[in-house]
């Protein structure tokens, strides 16, 4: 089962987060006809077509004595048999997310509510998960690996070296942040074993830090950070018993001068063999490999170069950093994605690595796989062939034959989400476009048909006002020949023969897409009133560099290059858009956060008869100073 996970990163995660549907987490039923979800602080079940509501743990069932109410469900997870629910409370930030807390267990049979690792400090516990045969449930605390058994409430400790230095089934700094490794450990499909990173940081440097915030009194934090051209954190792939308490390390090969990493780890579809993605320091050579879970036996199936780098976490990927392995064929073969043909496509896999079937074919992007209907024979993906500001639902065969199809209607041009149910029966479908509001509906599969016999989206977009929509879109070539996307606000009352200043928005690098047909898209989240009603031009563009649907030679060009091209690109864009008439020449400014305040600094200082002021949030002043993944 495909999941959904809202990516969260530098200035990014700001614009998704604001212009995020409203919507509660979702968690499908196996047969695909249900889905779990909270609402009202109780977890409660509905049953498609009719959307039939059913409470599944109220909040009586959530209340605790000693602490006068309910508990707040952040995440909740059930066993095997759906008798007992995991739930994830009391949650603190590790780094970006709040990934440690307190888990309890309710037990739909007993009606009873207990705490887990009840003996750990308080909000310690990380990615606590139920093991397949829902007799126990796997934790990480203080930096080591248990396991805690259900019936008896027995708990077994994995592993005993863990410290701030050594990382047991979760990530350091780096990991986390480049790679989007924060769960790092998985349960054999029997039961009977935990596959789990070790991550040694005891080379790595501390970055002091000072926290001047919680005390009157400044303290200095140490962080262990690999600044550039520091080696990075060793590590290693162990499987444990959780019977006999052996762990045995698999014997990944590793470069002992400039290091490798391993940032995709899973059990390959049995519990004998897991597969592993080993990429070299300079991310540009991929090598898939299955190790045997008893011996620690490494064998390389599936190898991968690329000139500029292997994107593993495409910009678009929703799941990646949820795990999981798209297995076909009851394990015989695997869906891969590669961009190796110049677009970003899916290959069918043999589990040994000797066979390869493309399943995409054509001149477009597979953005995202958002289903697998293994049963009918279809994957369901997104991409947008035609206009890379916007996403579409499409599905081909697995076998590879004939061509992709639409399944998003024709008549609904923007920004598509979906989250399908197993078997792609039904599908929550989000909507929104530069001029139309986020709607949501529900609909049955492939024929995009509104359960209710509404036509939700189709009504909202009929009813929404495209003519005075405050954002344009439109499309700027530069000298070079170079085309790019972009949208422009123009101030309220615009008037042709009137002079504008200016303000670009900018990110330019490969992590972030400016340009997009979605609603909101052009908001000024930290400009304090109306640009649009205080006289600006308001105008991004997406340079090449970016992430966008164009294909690898688009977002590659950047290689070693960052701070040139994506300058380059942005500044003589703006040349043309200064021949403009009403453009104000002498009055252009630039903004942009993280990687868009590197680009703000750079276009100042490399082309300043251009822009003349500038506001630069958290750029990379020096690159030596950044992270060294």
């Amino acid at each position: 089962m495909r999941k959904v996970y809202l990516l969260s990163a530098i200035i990014f995660y700001f614009i998704l987060t604001l212009n995020a549907f409203a919507q509660g987490r979702i968690i499908w039923k196996s047969e695909g006809n249900s889905y779990y979800t909270t609402e009202a602080g109780e977890i409660v079940m509905y049953t498609l077509p009719k959307l039939t509501k059913s409470v599944i743990v109220s909040k009586e069932n959530l209340s605790i004595k000693e602490a006068g109410k309910p508990l707040s469900v952040r995440s909740f997870a059930f066993s095997p048999d759906e008798r007992q629910v995991l739930i994830y409370t009391n949650t603190k930030k590790v780094w970006r997310v709040d990934s440690r807390g307190d888990y309890w267990l309710y037990n739909r049979n007993s009606n009873q509510l207990k705490q887990l690792g009840k003996s750990k400090p308080a909000s310690s516990l990380m990615f606590a998960k139920f093991s397949p045969d829902g007799t126990k449930v796997a934790y990480v605390s203080e930096y080591n690996l248990y396991v805690e058994d259900i019936a008896s409430g027995t708990t077994q400790q994995l592993t005993t070296t863990g410290n701030r230095k050594l990382i047991n089934g979760t990530f350091d700094w780096a990991y986390e942040e480049e790679f989007f490794c924060r769960d790092g450990f998985r349960w054999s499909p029997d039961s009977k074993k935990i596959a789990f990173w070790e991550i040694n940081a005891d080379g790595t440097k501390d970055y002091l830090m000072i926290n001047n915030t919680d005390s009157i009194y400044p303290s200095v934090v140490p962080v262990e950070y690999p600044v550039a051209g520091e080696p990075p954190s060793l590590y290693r792939i162990g499987v444990a018993d959780i019977n006999g308490k052996k762990i045995t390390w698999m014997q990944i090969p590793d470069d002992p001068v400039l290091r490798t990493y391993v940032p995709r780890m899973e059990w390959a579809d049995n519990e004998k063999e897991l597969i592993i993605q080993h990429l070299n320091r300079k991310q540009n050579h991929s090598q898939l490999m299955l190790c045997n879970a008893n011996t620690g036996i490494v064998k390389t199936i599936y190898d991968e170069k690329d000139d500029a780098w292997i994107d593993i976490l495409p910009l678009w990927d929703a799941d990646y950093a949820l795990g999981g392995w798209d297995w076909l064929n009851g394990g015989k073969e695997f869906l891969w994605a590669s961009e190796k043909d110049g677009w970003r496509h899916l290959y069918r896999v043999s589990r040994d690595g000797t066979g390869e079937k493309l399943i995409t074919n054509g001149n477009y992007d597979v953005m995202d796989i958002s289903e697998i209907d293994e049963k009918k024979g279809y994957v369901y993906f997104m991409a947008s062939p035609t206009n890379a500001t916007q996403k579409y639902l499409y599905r081909t065969r697995l076998d590879g034959t004939g061509n992709a199809e639409r399944v998003s209607p024709l008549t609904q041009e923007g920004t598509h989400d979906y989250n399908l149910s197993p078997g792609a029966k039904f599908a929550r479908h989000n909507f929104s476009n530069y001029y139309t509001k986020p709607v949501n509906e529900w609909v049955s599969m492939p024929d995009h048909k509104g359960i209710d016999g509404k036509n939700v989206v189709d009504e909202a977009i009929a009813a929404a006002d495209k003519k005075n929509s405050n954002i344009s879109f439109f499309k700027i070539t530069t000298s070079e020949g170079v085309e790019m996307d972009a949208w422009m606000v123009k101030p309220a009352n615009f008037d042709p023969q009137k002079k504008y200043p200016v303000v670009f928005y900018v990110y330019t690098e490969p992590w972030g897409q400016n340009v997009v047909d979605r609603y909101g898209a052009s908001n000024n989240f930290l400009y304090k009133g109306d640009m649009q009603q205080d006289g600006y031009i308001y105008i991004s563009i997406d340079n090449r560099g970016t992430p966008v649907p164009k294909g690898r030679a688009w977002r590659k060009s950047i290689y070693r290059k960052i701070g040139i091209v994506n300058i380059r690109d942005q500044a003589l864009a703006a040349k043309e858009i200064l021949k403009w008439p009403y453009i104000d020449s002498s009055r252009v400014g630039v903004w942009g956060w993280s990687g868009g305040g590197s680009a703000t600094l750079n276009l100042m200082f490399q082309y300043p008869d251009i822009y003349k002021t500038g506001i630069a949030i958290a750029p990379v002043g020096n690159q030596l100073t950044y992270d060294n993944i």
